[in-house]
């Protein structure tokens, strides 16, 4: 019997052996398709995380009423939240103001404007909800100036915000505000006034590639592998201006900025903490999440952090050197920190999971400390409870100065 099936196999007809030949050439193609096909969309997503890019709408604007000063918007997670926020949009006015949640159903949120619209007003459906809140430096009405802070790059556009210790003297002690991705150093106005009142001059400075700041030649973000650097050179400025303790405050990728300047800056010696506001601290940890959040099939996610971290796959992408996930991965690096740190975070962050926060704070905890909140989004703590996240950095700050005079 095992004769005849040799015999069998090796008598197959030419038929036969050309239609097996046909099959696995259309297997084969099929396989460099799907596998070509796997490679351009990675470089896609790749190419989205380090392209800056401007505000997405995330909510539409349903409603307007004039005679009450109200607005409903589409209910999301954002929209819902208690508190006060800004609304980005278009038509008559860019930007609005929006506060206390009035009513809301399955599907709408009905909330109260803090901008006056007009009758003559139109703004678009389209909108973007934001933590932002302040637009402007002046609403604070606080006394501050706009300078320029000299980088390897070129001039960064900044806002000082001078503040006076307790005798009445300009502060030696500053702190640096360090802006998100996709976003500017107006997002880190609603931390000004908590700093100011502990006698902690403000510089809100902008790096490469945000909008303001010079361009690099790439155009691209690195995820505070590059960026470290402008805030670096404030931080030389800010010693060459008589500051001899300086704090750093980073928002969301601006955490990731802060930690980096943290552990590489020739300055580390005047650095007297860090305070981070929903913090990347894991970027592996921050991609795979909202790869998930937007269904990204996982081999097509983890492709395409591959490429970022390749120097093939960087060429392709359009940047001048790969991502260093290893360097930019803090927890890891946990050992090497210097500094007292405080963490705000927000549990249901939906942009940039807490999961490297809990592991840091677990990591470091003689210099961690992390403050949970349950519901208030992603860089929108201040907004949800101003109170609370105020109380929070005033505290710290004074446990700061005690140690530094013990």
């Amino acid at each position: 019997m095992m004769g005849s099936r040799r015999a069998g196999a090796a008598g197959a007809s030419p038929a036969a052996a050309t239609a097996a030949k046909t099959t696995i050439a259309a297997l084969a193609g099929a396989l460099g398709i799907s596998l070509a096909a796997l490679g351009t969309v990675s470089m896609r997503v790749a190419r989205r995380v380090v392209t800056p890019a401007g505000r997405v709408p995330d909510t539409e604007l349903l409603a307007v009423d004039v005679a009450a000063q109200t607005l409903t918007l589409s209910r999301t997670p954002d929209t819902e939240l208690p508190g006060r926020y800004g609304l980005f949009t278009t038509g008559t006015a860019s930007y609005v103001k929006v506060g206390a949640v009035l009513a809301l159903d399955q599907s709408s949120v009905k909330r109260k404007l803090l901008t006056q619209i007009g009758t003559d007003d139109r703004l678009s459906a389209a909108a973007a909800f934001s933590g932002w809140y302040y637009s402007d430096p002046a609403e604070l009405q606080l006394s501050y100036h706009s300078e320029l802070v000299g980088s390897s790059l070129g001039p960064c556009p900044a806002w000082f915000f001078p503040a006076a210790d307790e005798a009445g003297e300009p502060s030696d002690t500053w702190v640096i505000q360090i802006h998100g991705r996709g976003t500017t150093r107006t997002e880190t106005l609603r931390a000004v006034p908590v700093f100011h009142a502990a006698g902690v001059s403000s510089l809100l400075v902008s790096y490469r590639n945000d909008g303001e700041a010079p361009r690099s030649r790439s155009g691209t973000y690195m995820l505070g592998a590059t960026e470290w650097r402008d805030v670096d050179a404030a931080i030389g400025a800010a010693r060459r201006r008589g500051a001899r303790r300086i704090f750093l405050m980073g928002w969301s990728m601006g955490g990731a900025i802060a930690l980096q300047v943290a552990l590489n800056s020739a300055h580390r010696d005047i650095i007297a903490g860090v305070v981070l506001e929903s913090p990347a601290i894991d970027w592996r940890i921050v991609l795979d999440y909202q790869a998930h959040l937007l269904r990204i099939p996982g081999p097509v996610a983890s492709t395409a952090v591959r490429a970022l971290d390749s120097e093939w796959g960087s060429r392709v992408v359009g940047l001048n050197t790969p991502i260093p996930f290893d360097r930019l991965d803090v927890v890891a690096r946990a050992a090497e920190l210097r500094h007292p740190i405080l963490i705000l975070h927000s549990d249901d962050d939906g942009f940039v999971p807490a999961d490297a926060s809990y592991q840091l704070a677990e990591a470091r905890p003689d210099l961690v400390e992390l403050e949970v909140f349950r519901t208030a989004r992603h860089t929108k703590l201040w907004n949800y409870d101003p109170e609370r996240w105020t109380t929070v950095i005033r505290e710290w700050l004074e446990r700061r100065r005690s140690a530094a005079d013990s």
